[in-house]
Formats: structure tokens, C-alpha cells, sequence
């Protein structure tokens, strides 16, 4: 062996010190990595993985011992309006659904249980102390999820056959692989795989580097080519526009506008992108439409009706709500007037104050750590928000305390725990 073959690491030894100079605590890292995506409901409809959906359906339960740690600390910042929507939400549309639909008390509440995701903002923000990872360890752990997340993506992709991709489906159901009048989809769970987009889009405008554009425009050609949900590109785009134009200079701003119109009619130009305006019953606008005009013509001129909702009915209820309004009918695919249907204008505003709260502590937070992966999740937040009229938040709660969690977390440490990442 020569010198210069001695000279050379090899390569398990070059990951080692790799390893060592990033920095972190890798164990922590691992048990992030295993707990995160539960927090983040990555697998709450993944009904093909059974352990791990019912897993994730009981952890806003199994997770709440970890509130209990809370007690020993301040109490966070924004726990009573937590509180108080919680309990409101819960117990509220439970109550008058018992005369609207004449179902029993808990099965009325079993109708509720999607919301028990917001009880994460205080589990994780509990179990992030007691751990007391840094910014860097819980961003490791983001990113790391993140990669897995696309890694898994082009995996089933590549090796899912076209036999795979079910044709006909039940309504309401939400297979992983679908073919469908947008083409071949994989209804992945996206998460953590947006919020590494939104990373590198943040990495991109902080020094302009072409690598971290690269890496932006892999992760959205995956969502753009392989996922096909309107309302993921949609609101990268919407970020991508915002975040870039803030970033940009004077003149850059000016070339920015004069391409909009070119960038949407090359966006809408897109068959199943421009199908966001479609009436066609391929892309369900008539269930939409009409579920729309029931839902307003149920909530009648009552003022009670909009201002309180009016409850919904249990989907462990054999007569659920499409055989009581004999129509496919699910307030998720009307979105906010879903949720005014629900839980009135009252339950409505409070879901909204959820984010909005959530970008405020992440502001506060970015004040003591101004990282690119705080500002991703402050983007993840309102890009939630932008998006809400497409895809309602009460669908994946935890996503968005999760983020509030970290947010918490983040306003607790030291000004020198902030390194940027």
C-alpha cells in the first residue's frame, strides 16, 4: 500500500467525522426522527399501513402524559386561547349536534376526535423539554424526515406497477396510488417534504446559491410530476413568489412582476392545474356545488345555525351525512363553509387564530434565532393559511401545533442555541 493510499479516508471514516462535525447528538436526532412524523400526522390516513395509522390515531392520547411536564415550567405563551378553542371545539358542535342529528353524547363527540391534534402544541412542546434538544438537532431531524419523505416518493414511483394505481375507488376514500383524470398520482404524505422545500427555497433567496435552487426545483418537480395535488403547487408557488419577492432587490423585483402573467399562464397552461377552474364532473366540481348549496340552505336563516354551526354526524355512524342529505356529502371538500357548517362562525374564527398565532410566536422566535429552518416553518404556516380554501385545516391540526411547539421551544433557549443550520 502506498502513502497515498494510506492517505486516503475511507469512507466509513469520512461519515464518522462527518457525523461528529455536524454538531449534533445523533440519538437525539433518531428518537426525533422515529416521534416527529406521528406529531405531524404523517400517517393519520395512510390506511394501507395499519399499525402505523392506528398509531397515529391514538397518539393525541398516548401523547398527552407529556403535558404533565409542562407544570414543572412558565406556562407557554398562548395556552389559554389553545385551551379555550380546544374545549369550544370539542365540546360545543358535540353538544348541538344531540339535537340537530339526535345522535348520543360520545357518539357525537367520537365526531370530534380529528381535532384532538391540537393538544400537540402542548405534548411536544412537553416533550421538547424534557429532551432539550437544540434548533440544529430538531432541524437535523426535520430535514432528515424530509429526504426520507422524497426518497420514498421516486421509490414507489419507480416500482409501483400501473396494476398498482386503483381506477375506482369509494367516495371519501383516499387511496395511496390513484389514476384519476389528472394522470398517475401518490397521494404521499407531504409534511416534512414541503417544509424541506420551503427550507431550500429559503436557503436560495438568503445568498442566491444555484445549489439550493437545484434543490427547490427537484423537491417541486417530485410534488409537480409524482404527487399532482393542486393545492401543494399551488401554494409553493404562492410561497416561492412571496419569499423571492421580498428577498429581491429593486430591479429584480420589477423583472419578477413583468414574468407573472408568463409564470401563471405556464403554471394553468398544466391540464390538471388548470382543471382548479374546471366544472367538469371528472374533477367533482357538481359534489362540491352541491354539498356547497346544501350545507347553506341546511344552515337556513337561522342566526343560531351560522353563528354556532350545527354539529355533524359521526363517521362511526352508519347513517352518516350522505344518507341524511342523500348526496356524497363531506364538509372537507367545501372547506371553510365546511367548517362555518360545523362549528359556525364562532369555531370558523378560532381555527383561523390558530395559525395566526402560530406565525406570531414564530416571529418572536426568529427574533432570538434567525434561521432558515424557523423561517420554513413560519412559511409552512401561512402557506397553510394561503391554502385553506382548498385543503381545511382541521384535516391535519397537528401540523400545524407541532410547528407552534417548536416555536415555543425556540423563545425558551438561550440567543446562542439559534445556529443557523
Amino acid at each position: 500500500m502506498t502513502a497515498a493510499t494510506r492517505a486516503l479516508p475511507s469512507p466509513r471514516r469520512s461519515l464518522r467525522g462527518w457525523m461528529q462535525a455536524a454538531d449534533v447528538r445523533w440519538a437525539y436526532v433518531a428518537l426525533l426522527v422515529a416521534l416527529l412524523p406521528l406529531f405531524g400526522q404523517s400517517f393519520h390516513y395512510v390506511k394501507l399501513l395499519k399499525p402505523a395509522w392506528a398509531l397515529s390515531k391514538a397518539f393525541p392520547l398516548l401523547s398527552l402524559p407529556l403535558c404533565l411536564i409542562l407544570f414543572a415550567g412558565r406556562r407557554p405563551e398562548g395556552s389559554r386561547q389553545m385551551v379555550v378553542t380546544i374545549l369550544w371545539l370539542v365540546l360545543v358542535p358535540t353538544f348541538i349536534s344531540l339535537f340537530t342529528f339526535q345522535q348520543t353524547f360520545f357518539i357525537a363527540l367520537a365526531s370530534q376526535l380529528k381535532l384532538l391534534p391540537l393538544l400537540y402544541i402542548f405534548s411536544l412542546l412537553g416533550l421538547l423539554r424534557w429532551l432539550r434538544p437544540t434548533l440544529r438537532e430538531i432541524a437535523a431531524a426535520f430535514l432528515i424526515c424530509a429526504v426520507v419523505t422524497f426518497v420514498l416518493l421516486l421509490a414507489i414511483w419507480r416500482l409501483a406497477p400501473q396494476s398498482a394505481y386503483a381506477e375506482h375507488y369509494v367516495a371519501g376514500d383516499s387511496p395511496l396510488l390513484s389514476a384519476d383524470a389528472r394522470g398517475n398520482r401518490i397521494r404521499m404524505p407531504m409534511y416534512f417534504g414541503l417544509i424541506g422545500i420551503l427550507y431550500a427555497w429559503r436557503r436560495f433567496t438568503a445568498r442566491w446559491q444555484p445549489r439550493w435552487f437545484a434543490a427547490w426545483g427537484a423537491g417541486f418537480a417530485m410534488v409537480f410530476g409524482l404527487v399532482r395535488m393542486r393545492t401543494f403547487v399551488l401554494g409553493l408557488t404562492l410561497m416561492a413568489a412571496i419569499n423571492g419577492f421580498l428577498a429581491a432587490g429593486p430591479r429584480l423585483r420589477l423583472l419578477m412582476l413583468a414574468l407573472i402573467p408568463f409564470a401563471l399562464a405556464a403554471l394553468f397552461s398544466v391540464p390538471f392545474m388548470a382543471s382548479i377552474f374546471s366544472t367538469d364532473k371528472a374533477f367533482a366540481f357538481d359534489v362540491r356545488y352541491i354539498s356547497t348549496m346544501k350545507a347553506i340552505g341546511f344552515l337556513g336563516t337561522d342566526p343560531f345555525r351560522w353563528i354556532f354551526g350545527v354539529g355533524t354526524i359521526s363517521p362511526i355512524d352508519p347513517a352518516g351525512l350522505m344518507t341524511y342529505f342523500n348526496h356524497f356529502f363531506f364538509l372537507g371538500d367545501i372547506t371553510w363553509m365546511g367548517i362555518i357548517f360545523e362549528y359556525g362562525i364562532i369555531g370558523a374564527l378560532l381555527i383561523a387564530a390558530v395559525p395566526l398565532r402560530g406565525v406570531l410566536l414564530m416571529d418572536s422566535a426568529r427574533r432570538l434565532h434567525d434561521t432558515p429552518f424557523l423561517a420554513a416553518l413560519r412559511d409552512y404556516l401561512v402557506y397553510s393559511l394561503l391554502i385553506s380554501e382548498m385543503l381545511p385545516m382541521t384535516l391535519a391540526p397537528g401540523e400545524i401545533t407541532s410547528i407552534m411547539a417548536i416555536a415555543l421551544y425556540a423563545r425558551e433557549l438561550p440567543k446562542a442555541g439559534g445556529r443557523r443550520r
